[in-house]
């Protein structure tokens, strides 16, 4: 099983679109080599002219912990290059930016979830690219949730960093897939190529996704696991709340919730009494945790962790979307009065709820607060939206 970038640095005739011309080069700790070879050394190893190289989301390096932490732009020590932040003084790569290459490598590790920005950045690229008469290619990479796709489309007007258009929370692409994807939504004239993997098999066990014989990077400070990438389409919702989703733990983003005054076994009896559907495909397990820091620093927190994983995971049965909207119905239910969504600027929305800015819009949280409101219900909407962008991207799958 080849990566994009394993196929473009063996293979010559790939590269040859790429003589003569200056190349940039979007990465992350994750893009690597099936050796480990960081993807900027592999290239430029390889004869192609990379003359420039940026980094999105917590820096080329990995290394900025928190959502708006930014990164400075700076000098590559090794190859005195230009290295650009594109989240820092601006998101958008600038006209200054473009200019510097003339074909732009896309070769990010994603984790098939609206929410993670890289999706945005490939979107913010290829208009930039359009903009300014520039070729993009992205070096795909599995998409490490595999196909299934799960929550409600995003909204008309509710757009953001972690929004770049109306699809759902899982999406079930690659990066290569995306950026047809946003070509098509968007309308943009630009050259466009996708590097392919050979031999992704998104249904084929164990990995459902992300292949048995890769090693696991980092492709951000909070993405430590294959079991992460899996329920990451459910806890992230955790950042739009009052709950801890583990950060300052060895696990985050791997638990449903942590807090020092709810009762997790409690919540978890209720979330079974709720829907038991909701529940299949993973073992959920009460813990106990202390963050050393972010929610809830230094206080010991009831909570229950997800392990989609090993002889628990059933791949076509766990949703995890659903599972945390059902965490969050169960503690609303034992806790009516509970200050549950946190009201803070969420990656630069300042005027919306963080929780409607992660889902694209106010019907989960609406749902989660409307006593009345059941199961059922969420199913209706989520269905039918699932439902519409499977059809819709039907004719951009690859593998």
């Amino acid at each position: 099983m080849k990566f994009g970038i394993d196929r473009l640095i063996a293979d010559p005739d790939l590269r040859k679109p790429l003589e003569g011309r200056r190349v940039g080069l979007v990465a992350h700790p994750a893009s690597v080599t099936a050796d480990l070879t960081h993807s900027l050394d592999a290239l430029i190893a390889a004869g192609i002219n990379v003359t420039s190289a940026f980094g999105p989301q917590h820096g080329l390096k990995g290394d900025k912990q928190d959502n708006m932490v930014e990164t400075g732009d700076e000098t590559d020590p090794v190859f005195g290059i230009p290295v650009f932040s594109l989240y820092g003084e601006v998101r958008r790569p600038t006209g200054q930016m473009m200019s510097t290459a003339d074909v732009f490598l896309f070769d990010l590790q994603d984790l098939g979830c609206r929410i993670y920005t890289f999706v945005t950045t490939l979107l913010y690229l290829l208009q930039a690219a359009a903009e300014h008469g520039k070729e993009v290619w992205v070096l795909d990479r599995p998409n490490p949730a595999g196909r299934p796709v799960e929550g409600t489309l995003l909204l008309p007007g509710e757009e953001s960093f972690v929004g770049a258009g109306p699809m759902p929370m899982r999406h079930g692409l690659t990066m290569g897939e995306m950026g047809e994807w946003f070509i098509r939504e968007f309308d943009l004239d630009v050259e466009y190529r996708v590097v392919e993997m050979h031999h992704w098999l998104p249904e084929a066990g164990p990995g459902f996704g992300w292949p048995a014989t890769r090693v696991w990077i980092n492709p951000s400070p909070n993405a430590a696991n294959l079991n992460m990438a899996r329920c990451y389409a459910g806890t992230v919702m955790l950042e739009g709340t009052t709950l801890s989703e583990g950060r300052g733990t060895t696990r985050p983003l791997e638990v449903l919730f942590g807090a020092p005054d709810i009762d997790a076994v409690a919540v978890l009896a209720e979330m079974r009494r709720l829907s038991t559907d909701w529940l299949e495909g993973c073992a959920i397990r009460p813990c106990w945790f202390e963050p050393t820091f972010h929610k809830h620093e230094k206080q010991l927190c009831s909570a229950l962790m997800v392990h989609a994983e090993l002889e628990f995971y059933n791949h076509t049965a766990f949703r995890p979307w659903r599972l945390q909207a059902l965490a969050f119905k169960a503690i609303r239910r034992l806790y009516p009065d509970y200050p549950l969504w946190r009201d803070f600027p969420y990656e630069y929305e300042f005027d919306r709820l963080a929780i409607d800015v992660i889902n694209g819009g106010p019907s989960l949280r609406e749902w989660v607060d409307d006593d009345g409101a059941e199961p059922f219900d969420l199913e209706t909407t989520a269905a039918a939206d699932e439902a519409r962008w499977q059809e819709s991207i039907a004719p951009l799958l690859i593998y």
